[in-house]
């Protein structure tokens, strides 16, 4: 959806509120007064409180708000698929909230990737809407600047769980004055009350003597506060009792959500239908599979070639109409992934109160019936009379009925496991068992008769047997076989002989059946979106030192962090400080200029649509500059100004678009190779392997990126230097988690982020906004650590939001950016930003910065559009004229041409490790990977473990069971259904676990840690012990429950094929994973492969039976080698007479697989090459797609 369109739903599902209310009270009151309102002012009114379909007016009041207007019809995107910027969601998130009509909001660091001048204005819009409608606003901020901190009327200060202060701002300050700290001058007030009460920072702000300092615990101050006048106070009103009486009855909310129920439902209905045309292109890619799936069936299965006179020609129509069934039950399993996809949104819309969870689920139900409607109608119109069913028009729409409401129950059905599941892997599985007990239990694998009686009830709440009894009663009952057969009609000999039941009836008790499976399976839906919770808990890591404080409550000599030194901190400070062992590996100091650099990106198809003509869209206009070594830059703008986009075209990690400019490193044209050796870059999502722990990370970059000649003992020096330096060393052992889930909290994890890239020792650092989402002391304990690092003689870039007065002064220069790209100031800051303030001061009429001010907030005030448009100037024009845009462009000229007697950079090979170093290296890490991801390894064991006991209990004893032809097909059935639904598992739930590492592996890749080609062979070759452990564990149980012959060799080659067919379905799904852009198309596309296997497997139709022009893809179906290879290891060499279907003749097992099947004992060798090199086939695919295909749009 585009940022307008989630604005304009959550607008209209939160309603207008009281607002229509006040509008009579308000026209009461003038009609009381005989007052006539402003006409303008009346339209407005009536326009934001009346219930309206779009909403267009607020959402377009917010848009401005927020500064969201410039992206309004842009889409929102992903991590694959490039929409608005990190700022701009974090702000439509705030603007979901600003739609609706609550009288109390709840705001949790709506600040984040936002600069301090959209802050500042939204922070002002809340207040004033806060006052203006005596509402209630609580808001937690990080690193809030000081014109946005004196917005708020009261504060809650809190520190280890306590409340510390609670009460008007002004008096804050007093009470820890009180107490003997002093903020001193230009010093953050805000910054201040955050650090005075950590034990680290508490004794630089200490007023008294510093000898009578003693550090002041959280649990002092809280005390303390009890007795100061504003704690006492807040204790009086807490005991006071509330007097209803001065209650208006409009101040609470007497309805759960903000409209009525039919409205919600029509919104719903328009929000799905938006979705739906969004989603076309699934939609018509599942129904060209369709097509194309219903075309090879129709020629698989062609009249010409199929008869009427046995029950063996009986068979192969029932086995066609259980191949239609499959298919149809099969398209609905995208549902699974495409529902846990859509589950955050639907929790977090839930938990909003947008609307209750069956206003989700019948919308989503009515707008997949037309998909059922035209998928199940061209199947059938497309194979009923050119496979040669009964030619009675009466059987086609009743068959087409039927297919109809198989189709809706198969989406209901994934629909339940997905919401059930909640996360892809975990729901993957649940699905394909969910597919595995519907059709094994069918009665199609396995007959009716040959079902043990504990598993009977199973065969009765199967929905694929009311399915499979009415479409077979359908087709069977028609005049077409109306044929004798001894004693009684041919079509009634072949269902009896498939166990199936001949009145017809059945097709009656299918349809209600379908119907009742459908209701039941979105009422379990609808339930699970509506009150299940989403898998994991949100946590964050502590260390086990902040632990033992915590629980031991121990006091001692602070250790503080000084900011004068390093961030020119301007108040006092004293205590010791803490000296690093100074431990440094050699580097080539490097700087960088750039020149007239324009980007451009292709404007979206949408974009022209609405009236753009041009075919490009410029990002960045002429930006010149030079970065060198000692010199920290600070990269600033507003949101979406173009510094991430200036960051990743100088660092070369533009996927797309078109540049233009030069770069140079230290006078010589940059070369990405070289380049990305001894660069350095911290992305603004910190993106990292979930399951390594801080150390193991730190070490995986630092054994891919320091040169050889540095040995494991200084790796892990190194690497424990760096995390001291980060201050990591109490977390090296912890997991870094999923952000927001679990691991490693936000501020730990920019730590990590930057930890990794220092570790690769590089001479040129890019930061993506290192600051953003942190308090301020986080902030502060970041900028220590980079302004240490320039101080080695780097070169370091940062993009910075809304940096306090401290920070923003830690930086030696400027690149200021505006909105659209182009440089309004370049150049040093000077002491308290003095050159900055001097430069924009000197442009008539702006207005001169305020005593005490922040600077950095300043200059963007000054410096808005609205500003340019007062004073009737272009900044950037005043730039380009200016002084220092010449002096620039010689520094820029000076730095682009080499030094005397330097040469270029050059490495003798593209990375630092050999590919054999670098694939173990990659296979230590998808080692620990897997070890420590039970939602994919436990699951996919407890899962073989539940099929393997299920599926031997269901063929209890089948092995040994050697009388007629059914046993040997109920036997055949058996082998080929576990290792097909194993199989479909792992190629399913694998495809996230790829998708994870592949996104994480595309900043892996482009910081030049290693090529594509080891790191997918180590995700290949990590599978081996794993589906080995799960061929163990199936073949065991499995095995000897089904009493198969106990003989070494038939065991071994058990284990033998089913460990390589389990292993192809595995590397087919990585393989489909890599060569599509997600998981989601990923299953889409292999979905129609596991069809198409089926069919051609030789167990719904023999290979005797294909139509000569099919025969071909048998030999090159994997499943009909796995299935020749299973049956014929077993029986392939057995002579026991069997009595075959006819019920007349015997004949040896041997020789009937030979005639019936075409399978030969001496073919089993071949049969195991042939999977082996369907392995290996699948591997190299997967390996070379990971490295030409690049799916990262940026």
């Amino acid at each position: 959806m585009t940022v307008r369109e989630t604005l304009a739903f959550a607008a209209r599902c939160q309603g207008v509120g009281s607002k229509y209310d006040m509008l009579l009270e308000l026209a009461r009151r003038e009609k009381q007064s005989k007052l006539k309102p402003e006409e303008d002012l009346d339209i407005f009114i009536k326009a934001m409180s009346l219930d309206g379909k779009d909403a267009s007016l607020l959402v377009d009041y917010i848009l401005k708000i927020l500064g969201l207007d410039v992206c309004a019809d842009t889409l929102i995107g992903d991590h694959n698929c490039k929409g608005i910027s990190g700022g701009q969601k974090k702000r439509l998130t705030t603007g979901e909230l600003l739609a609706g009509q609550s009288r109390v909001l709840f705001m949790d660091e709506i600040s984040n990737g936002l600069d301090s001048a959209t802050t500042h204005h939204i922070i002002k819009y809340l207040k004033h809407s806060t006052c203006s409608l005596d509402a209630t606003t609580v808001i937690s901020l990080l690193q809030p600047a000081p014109e946005t901190y004196e917005l708020f009327d009261d504060i809650i200060l809190l520190s280890e769980g306590q409340i510390v202060y609670q009460g008007p701002r002004d008096s804050a300050l007093d009470f820890f004055s009180s107490m003997g700290f002093a903020c001193p001058e230009r010093k953050n007030a805000a910054d201040f009350l955050q650090e005075v009460t950590s034990k680290k920072d508490q004794q630089q702000y200490w007023s008294g003597h510093p000898s009578d300092y003693e550090y002041v615990p959280a649990e002092k101050f809280a005390e303390s506060f009890r007795f100061f006048p504003v704690g006492t106070n807040l204790c009086r009103d807490l005991f006071t009792p509330f007097n209803k009486m001065n209650n208006h009855p409009a101040a609470l909310s007497t309805s759960k959500y903000g409209v009525t129920m039919w409205e919600l439902l029509k919104i719903g209905y328009s929000w799905h239908k938006l979705l739906t045309k969004r989603n076309s292109f699934i939609h018509v890619f599942k129904f060209v599979q369709l097509l194309f799936i219903s075309f090879v069936t129709m020629s698989v299965f062609f009249r010409t070639t199929l008869h009427r006179n046995t029950i063996d020609d009986g068979g192969i129509y029932v086995g066609s109409l259980f191949f239609s069934m499959n298919i149809i039950l099969f398209n609905g399993f995208t549902e699974t992934a495409m529902i846990v996809m859509k589950l955050p949104v639907i929790y977090k819309h839930r938990d909003l109160h947008f609307y209750p969870g069956w206003i989700y689920s019948v919308p989503y139900w009515l707008m997949s019936i037309p998909t059922s409607l035209i998928e199940s109608g061209v199947w059938v119109a497309v194979t009923y009379f050119v496979v040669g069913y009964d030619p009675n028009y009466s059987r086609f729409f009743k068959q087409f009925l039927i297919y109809f409401l198989l189709h809706q129950m198969s989406l209901a059905l994934f629909r339940v496991m997905g919401s059930l599941g909640r996360s892809m892997i975990v729901a993957n599985t649940f699905g394909s068992f969910a597919m595995l007990v519907v059709l094994g239990l069918g009665g199609y694998i396995i007959s009716r008769d040959s079902i043990p009686r504990w598993w009977v009830w199973g065969f009765w709440i199967s929905p694929l047997m009311y399915c499979q009894n009415a479409v077979s009663v359908n087709e069977f009952s028609g005049h077409s076989w109306d044929k004798s057969f001894g004693n009684m009609r041919l079509g009634d000999a072949v269902l009896k002989s498939r166990n199936l039941f001949t009145e017809n009836y059945w097709y009656w008790i299918g349809v209600g059946a379908m119907v009742g499976y459908i209701v039941l399976f979105n009422l379990m839906f609808t339930f699970f979106i509506s009150y299940l919770r989403p898998l994991g808990r949100r946590q964050a890591v502590i260390s086990n030192t902040e632990f033992l404080e915590m629980e031991r409550k121990r006091k001692g000599e602070a250790v503080v962090i000084q900011l004068k030194e390093f961030l020119q901190h301007s108040g006092s400070s004293n205590g010791k400080t803490r000296t690093g062992k100074g431990m440094v590996l050699p580097f080539q100091p490097l700087s960088m200029s750039f020149s007239n650099i324009n980007y451009y990106v292709d404007v979206p198809l949408e974009m022209k649509q609405q009236g753009i003509s041009e075919d490009r869209l410029q990002l960045l206009v002429d930006v010149t500059g030079a970065f060198r070594p000692g010199v920290l830059t600070a990269l600033v703008g507003v949101s979406g100004a173009g510094k991430t986009t200036l960051m990743d075209v100088l660092a070369g990690r533009k996927t797309g678009g078109h540049i233009e400019g030069s770069i140079f490193m230290s006078g010589y044209p940059k070369r990405q190779e070289t380049f990305a050796r001894v660069s350095g870059y911290c992305e603004q999502t910190d993106i990292h392997s979930p399951c390594l722990t801080v150390l193991e990370s730190l070490l995986f970059s630092a054994w891919l990126r320091l040169p050889p000649e540095v040995n494991l003992q200084t790796q892990l020096a190194f690497a424990s230097e760096v995390m001291e330096l980060v201050e990591l060393i109490p977390l090296s052992g912890a997991l870094v988690g999923l952000p927001g889930v679990d691991g490693l909290s936000t501020e730990q994890r920019k730590r990590l982020t930057i930890a990794v890239e220092l570790v690769a020792n590089p001479s040129i650092i890019f930061m993506d906004e290192p600051t953003s989402g942190l308090d301020a002391r986080s902030a502060a304990i970041v900028m220590r650590t980079v302004r240490n690092i320039v101080n080695t003689g780097r070169t370091i870039v940062c993009t910075i939001h809304q940096p306090s007065i401290d920070i923003f002064e830690s930086f030696d220069e400027l690149l200021f950016m505006k909105r659209g790209g182009q440089v309004i100031y370049a150049g040093p800051l000077g002491p308290r930003s003095c050159k900055l303030i001097d430069y924009f001061e000197a442009v008539e009429g702006v207005q001169k910065i305020n005593p005490g001010h922040n600077p950095a907030a300043w200059m963007l005030d000054v410096t808005s559009m609205a500003e340019e448009a007062r004073l009737g100037v272009d900044f950037a024009e005043v730039y380009k004229n200016s002084e220092l845009f010449q002096y620039n462009k010689e520094l820029v000229d000076r730095v682009s041409k080499p030094p005397s007697n330097s040469k270029e950079l050059h490495f003798p090979t593209k990375y630092c490790r050999s590919f054999f170093g670098q694939f173990l290296t990659c296979l230590w890490k998808q080692n620990l990977s897997y070890w420590r991801n039970p939602q994919y390894t436990a699951v996919r064991f407890f899962y073989t473990v539940i099929i393997s006991l299920m599926l031997g209990s269901i063929c209890w004893k089948f092995g040994s069971k050697k009388e007629k032809q059914q046993d040997i097909i109920n036997a055949m059935g058996s082998l080929y259904a576990a290792v097909l639904f194993i199989g479909v598992t792992n190629s399913a739930a694998v495809m996230p676990v790829v998708s994870t590492e592949r996104f994480v592996s595309y900043r892996e890749r482009a910081a030049g840690m290693y090529s594509a080609l080891p790191f997918a062979f180590a995700q290949v070759t990590i599978e081996f012990p794993y589906v080995f452990v799960q061929t163990l564990i199936y073949a065991v149980v499995f095995y000897s429950m089904a009493s198969f012959k106990w003989t070494a060799l038939k065991f071994i080659w058990y284990i033998f094929f089913t460990y390589f067919t389990i292993l192809y379905f595995t590397l087919f799904g990585m393989m489909n994973t890599a060569l599509t852009p997600n998981h989601d198309l990923a299953s889409i596309i292999s979905a129609p492969f596991y069809m198409l296997w089926n069919l051609f497997s030789g167990l719904l139709i023999p290979y005797k039976r294909l139509p000569v022009w099919w025969r071909w893809y048998y030999w090159l179906n994997p499943v009909a080698w796995s299935l020749y290879g299973l049956l014929t290891s077993q029986y392939g060499d057995d002579n026991t007479l069997i009595l075959l279907s006819d019920g007349i003749n015997r004949k040896p097992i041997k020789k009937m697989l030979r005639d019936g099947l075409g399978f030969r004992h001496e073919f089993v060798g071949i049969a195991g090459i042939v999977v082996v090199g369907y392995c290996l086939f699948f591997a190299v695919i997967f390996a070379y797609a990971m490295k030409t295909f690049h799916f990262q749009t940026r």
